[in-house]
């Protein structure tokens, strides 16, 4: 357990690395869409304030969360605290079930990031990116990670759920949401074959879609069964993949590629 918790940012950093690496080659040789903001300058800029986001949000969760959610587990571990504990489940089934419902988690505090207003203004930073890649799925505000963090590591407590599954899952996240963020061309046939089981880049480009209709679908980051279980599925967007307007329509110049801009936006009115 020592070992793991140890390591667990060691091993997120080269999964994280991996993955973007991945996902940047992959948009660079097959990208999707191909506009202004996904390209020259502006793209260099929105790159620029996107990672910059990532680091300072990192770094403010290391320094007010330093445990994680992956601490949680083993904090939960130490204390025999946790459902799954006290109902003696074997590990690996308790590994499982931590996964799904972490993800339900997560989709549910994404579907209240939209409908509370005070964290819709803290999210929109997230939606006012009018380009949409692989940096895209790591454009979070730090207050939004803190609170996920928060509500991730009520849900790892309560459960008990195990650490190695924790770490899994919080990797497995990191690397969907810069999956599904991402400018790559997937075959139609492999869309539809992949989100029946994972979210794909077509399926959550409609969540960023200008329309509020869209917007307000689409929620998932893994796991596409919550959105068609719950009535939020959208297939595709009205304008189609080629016409979509990415954003927010209150934010259609080049603000949301400037850093200090993104950062304040929670504590604007407008």
């Amino acid at each position: 357990m020592e070992a793991v918790s140890f390591s667990e940012p060691v091993i997120r950093a080269v999964a994280f690395l991996v993955v973007f690496g991945a996902m940047a080659g992959f948009e660079l040789w097959s990208p999707r869409l191909e506009r202004p903001e996904m390209a020259g300058a502006l793209k260099s800029r929105r790159w620029f304030t996107n990672l910059s986001i990532v680091l300072i949000s990192s770094a403010v969760l290391r320094l007010v969360f330093p445990a994680a959610a992956v601490g949680a587990a083993a904090w939960a571990e130490a204390n025999h605290w946790g459902l799954f504990r006290w109902l003696g489940l074997d590990g690996v089934v308790a590994g499982i079930l931590s996964f799904v419902i972490l993800d339900f988690a997560v989709w549910l505090e994404h579907v209240a990031s939209h409908k509370i207003p005070l964290l819709w203004r803290i999210h929109r930073m997230h939606h006012a990116d009018t380009g949409l890649d692989v940096t895209t799925g790591l454009r979070f505000h730090p207050l939004e990670i803190l609170l996920s963090m928060l509500w991730k590591a009520a849900i790892v407590i309560i459960l008990g759920a195990p650490v190695l599954g924790v770490l899994v899952f919080e990797i497995v996240l990191n690397g969907t949401s810069m999956f599904n963020h991402s400018n790559v061309r997937l075959s139609a046939g492999a869309d539809r074959a992949l989100r029946k089981v994972l979210v794909t880049p077509d399926m959550h480009r409609v969540h960023h879609s200008c329309e509020r209709a869209e917007t307000d679908s689409n929620y998932g980051f893994n796991f596409p069964f919550w959105d068609r279980l719950f009535g939020t599925y959208v297939a595709q967007p009205k304008r189609g993949h080629d016409g979509v307007e990415i954003g927010l329509t209150a934010y259609r110049d080049d603000s949301p590629t400037r850093l200090f801009w993104a950062l304040m936006l929670p504590f604007r009115k407008s």
